[in-house]
């Protein structure tokens, strides 16, 4: 048995890093993975003219020593790309303006952002004590109860539209943000959660988290994993569509109409729920993770906008901004792309990265591209004192972008826990159980990588 293989099934940035570390291990690996490029959602398109186009993630935030280790040992470490320093700054649209996110004390005090009945309540907050819920709620009426109404509108609902495109009203607390969840168990207060982990780091001599990308984008990251691989161990264009038990896992998948069998020790699929929800296992064909097809993937459209820079007459100086749904706008947030990392648009150019739809507004998202773009125009013309049309468009539509995290999603957690208990050497991985940003994804090929090696 332990001569076989062992299957990853997807080749997305979850199963390139399972893939890399067993790999790394001494382990002989099979990848398949169904389209016919690999790295999943992350996609970097360079464009002649300059412009460098982010069809996913636009941004790394590197800080566990995993990540750290993984980038190092695959020689990206020298190649790393910092954010602009002015990337410390976040917008937040309110009565229709641009405002910045304060990043002091004395800032968040003197700010027209929040009312001064939010400032009162943060500061209040300090002196809240140890809680254990014994039953989860929704992320809206979590940070109510530590922040109030006002800061969930105007702080919380445009954070989780930004990380999620999801509702807050309906995002487990719990599943969503087990980090907030447990920093109220231990500390109660979620600033003095906040004060004591960076004191922590500073004792340990850890850097603080940095906003990272790569010249090249960030593919740069799924085509260095897949450099590590064994020649002919990738199988593109490959429809994984069962597995049966026998001496070992039977694999059964489908290229070019072509239906194939292959022997593995241990499987590992690195899809999405939907994905996961069609796989049959047994001779009888039984899906033992049907359940996942429920799981809510709200679409998303994005507009990558490219101007000339005498085009914006907002000075475009930070990460973003991002749109409260109380303002009642069809833009969700957007990236300032050229001014996050260097590198995005040609001379005297910039470039924005619009988002719409999610969970808020869903059929936004599937609207015509010429409609999506004349609302997004609509809206950051007054915002961002836009003039003309952009000189640069691309435009990507995900029918079905981001798990959410919902109330109940504990269901979905042990759901694939029994699969994982009643069919030993068979595991899932990625963002449908461990997470959804970038880093997390990453985290989880190497963590069941290690689990099976």
């Amino acid at each position: 048995m332990q001569s076989l293989p062992i299957a990853v099934v997807g080749g997305g940035v979850t199963g390139l890093a399972a893939a890399h570390a067993l790999t790394r291990a001494g382990k002989r690996v099979r990848l398949f993975e169904a389209s016919p490029r690999l790295g999943g959602v992350i996609q970097t398109e360079l464009d002649p003219q300059g412009w460098l186009i982010e069809a996913g993630p636009n941004s790394l935030l590197l800080g566990d020593p995993p990540l750290v280790r993984l980038l190092d040992q695959l020689g990206l470490t020298s190649k790393l790309c910092e954010a602009s320093p002015a990337a410390k700054n976040r917008y937040i649209v309110r009565n229709g303006r641009l405002q910045a996110v304060p990043t002091s004390p004395s800032g968040f005090l003197t700010t027209s952002l929040f009312t001064l009945g939010s400032k009162l309540r943060l500061i209040r907050e300090l002196a809240r004590r140890p809680r254990q819920r014994t039953t989860d709620l929704s992320l809206a009426k979590f940070m109510e109860s530590h922040l109030g109404q006002d800061l969930v509108d105007y702080a919380v609902q445009p954070f989780v539209s930004g990380i999620y495109a999801g509702n807050a009203e309906k995002l487990s607390a719990r599943h969503a943000f087990p980090s907030l969840w447990e920093n109220e168990r231990q500390h109660g207060s979620l600033l003095r959660a906040q004060q004591a982990q960076a004191k922590a780091r500073r004792q340990r001599g850890e850097r603080r988290p940095r906003l990272v990308s790569f010249q090249g984008g960030l593919e740069t990251i799924p085509r260095a994993l897949a450099s590590t691989l064994l020649p002919g161990c990738v199988e593109l264009n490959a429809q994984v569509e069962a597995v049966i038990r026998d001496h070992a896992w039977q694999l059964v998948w489908r290229h070019e109409g072509e239906v194939q069998t292959e022997s593995f020790s241990d499987v590992i699929f690195a899809l999405p729920a939907s994905a996961l929800a069609k796989i049959t296992v047994g001779t009888l064909g039984e899906r033992p993770l049907a359940a996942l097809e429920a799981v809510e993937h709200p679409p998303i459209s994005a507009a990558f906008l490219g101007f000339q820079r005498n085009q914006v007459a907002h000075p475009l100086d930070g990460f973003g901004m991002l749109v409260p749904a109380k303002e009642k706008r069809d833009v969700l947030g957007a990236i300032f792309s050229s001014s996050l990392f260097p590198g995005r648009a040609p001379l005297d150019h910039v470039a924005l990265h619009v988002m719409v739809g999610g969970a808020l507004q869903p059929d936004l998202a599937l609207r015509p591209p010429h409609e999506i773009r004349a609302r997004i125009l609509s809206d950051l013309t007054p915002l961002l004192g836009l003039r003309g049309e952009p000189v640069f468009v691309r435009q990507r539509t995900w029918p079905r972008a981001i798990p959410q995290y919902n109330i109940g999603y504990e269901r979905v957690k042990e759901a694939i826990a029994t699969f994982e208990a009643t069919h030993p050497g068979l595991r899932v991985a990625g963002p449908v159980r461990d997470g959804i940003s970038l880093p997390a994804c990453l985290a989880s090929g190497l963590q069941v990588a290690q689990q099976v090696a």
